[in-house]
């Protein structure tokens, strides 16, 4: 028998269907998952917090293999599971369908100025004009980052008329190379953030870069905020280099009271909600776990293999 570590939150969509091989230990507190965490061969420590799931994985020394529903693993201790030869799986792609959707939202609630319409309405005043007079069709947006997510973000955008360029890290059909974005910047309206944080993502939008985008083009952010310089975005702000902002992810989170970015009429901020804009997060990464352990037990590769050097 094999000691798999779980959460009690998986319980309800892995009873019954976990295989025989399969020794199943639920935690439902801190307490319980560092109790059990040196003992598990396979874990999906997923917690209540992520210094807690950090310590227990740091705890796992018999590990094998981590899975995770996050498709963020800069929280996680990659040198130490590289170090112990530890198999780490992630959700990448789980929350794909939800963040496309909350960009082709956020994209529309720009275009068409819906924030005063919101507020018009609050006022109980009838507007005689649009406030916003943008048409998605026949604009064109740059997704840095086209995988999983920025993948979907531009399959829902092209039958929209949307014209997408997508930036991928390795050469693709069709898609910009990390070395060529930058020089394209000024051609696009919408530049859509969707990279895997990292290093070499880190502050990849900056002072040069906004100068770069054409005048009065929207930055959206669906990776992290460490990736947006944002002292540089809201002075491209300020000065109308950069017309509009969609934050889904800030720097830091959660985002001060009083910081000077909540104060941008022209800035959206939505509080990392994207991707729990669902409620079939945790069924679809219990299908993709299931899916898993049966490659496992046959001694077949791993389906979304974290590659704890690049750190995605």
């Amino acid at each position: 028998m094999t000691f798999v570590v779980l959460n009690a939150f998986t319980r309800r969509f892995l009873d019954g269907r976990l295989p025989e091989w399969v020794e199943p230990h639920f935690f439902g507190n801190t307490d319980e998952l560092y109790e059990l965490a040196p003992q598990a061969e396979i874990a999906w420590f997923d917690s209540f917090d992520l210094p807690s799931t950090y310590e227990a994985t740091k705890r796992a020394g018999k590990l094998k293999w981590l899975n995770t529903l996050a498709a963020g693993v800069d929280p996680f201790p990659l040198d130490l599971l590289r170090e112990r030869g530890v198999t780490f799986t992630n959700g990448a792609g789980l929350n794909a369908i939800t963040i496309a959707e909350y960009a082709v939202m956020g994209m529309l609630v720009i275009a068409k100025g819906y924030r005063e319409v919101v507020r018009s309405q609050e006022r109980h005043e009838w507007l005689h004009d649009a406030p916003g007079k943008m048409e998605l069709y026949g604009s064109k947006a740059l997704i840095i980052g086209a995988g999983g997510i920025g993948g979907k973000v531009a399959k829902l955008l092209r039958p929209w008329g949307v014209d997408v360029t997508g930036v991928r890290r390795n050469p693709a059909p069709d898609a910009l190379t990390m070395d060529e974005w930058r020089a394209r910047l000024g051609e696009f309206d919408w530049v859509i953030i969707a990279v895997p944080s990292t290093p070499d993502t880190e502050r990849m939008m900056g002072a040069e870069e906004f100068a770069a985008m054409k005048p009065g083009a929207a930055v959206l952010n669906f990776a992290r905020g460490a990736v947006i310089d944002q002292e540089a975005l809201m002075a491209a702000l300020n000065d109308g280099q950069v017309g509009s902002a969609f934050l889904d992810v800030t720097d830091p989170e959660p985002l001060p009271s009083n910081h000077r970015l909540w104060g941008f009429d022209n800035v959206h901020i939505t509080s990392h909600l994207s991707g729990r804009s669902q409620d079939t997060l945790f069924a679809r990464a219990a299908e993709r776990f299931l899916d898993n352990l049966d490659r496992y037990e046959r001694g077949e590769p791993l389906l979304f293999t974290v590659d704890l050097s690049l750190g995605y």
